[in-house]
């Protein structure tokens, strides 16, 4: 399925998920699609392995847990974000080392201060290898950082916006 790309979302120096200096860290990306949903990219290495050439379960749970809670940015914007309630993740599948994969995240009930959303995280071959669902307190990011995070931390990524994401 073809996504049209509207919004590439901020990351940050030292985020395990997102960060541009954290040597462990995922260094994902996250692009908002026309259909207010969140698609992560990003490569799992060495570091992150479990069994071998398998990544850590608990990777793709911070992963899933990360898309989900960054969907609500797709509806209010770059200073608002979920903090994490509830997570339930699924495991189907492996997920292999050293190919980029895809998470999806959605938003399927915003209730105000609780919002709900599902994801799922898939394979090159297009099938899902682990899902999720989660409660997430809506939260605006001065509640929950100081403005030298804001001003210092959270910034547009560099390169390019890709027209479309396949999944």
């Amino acid at each position: 399925m073809n996504h049209k790309i509207k919004n590439c979302q901020h990351i940050s120096k030292h985020c395990l998920v997102c960060g541009t200096e954290n040597q462990f860290g995922l260094k994902t990306r996250f692009f908002e699609t026309e259909e207010k949903e969140v698609i992560a990219l990003f490569t799992p290495r060495d570091e992150h392995q479990s069994y071998p050439g398998i990544a850590h379960g608990g990777v793709s749970a911070a992963l899933l847990d990360e898309v989900i809670g960054r969907a609500i940015m797709a509806h209010y914007g770059q200073d608002t974000f979920g903090v994490t309630v509830d997570l339930q993740v699924k495991y189907k599948k492996p997920v292999p080392l050293g190919v980029e994969l895809k998470v999806i995240g959605r938003v399927t009930n915003d209730r105000g201060r609780i919002y709900e959303g599902t994801g799922e995280l898939y394979l090159p071959d297009g099938k899902i290898a682990v899902s999720a669902q989660g409660k997430y307190l809506k939260r605006n990011l001065k509640q929950i950082t100081d403005s030298d995070f804001l001003d210092e931390e959270w910034f547009s990524p560099e390169g390019e916006l890709p027209d479309e994401i396949v999944l």
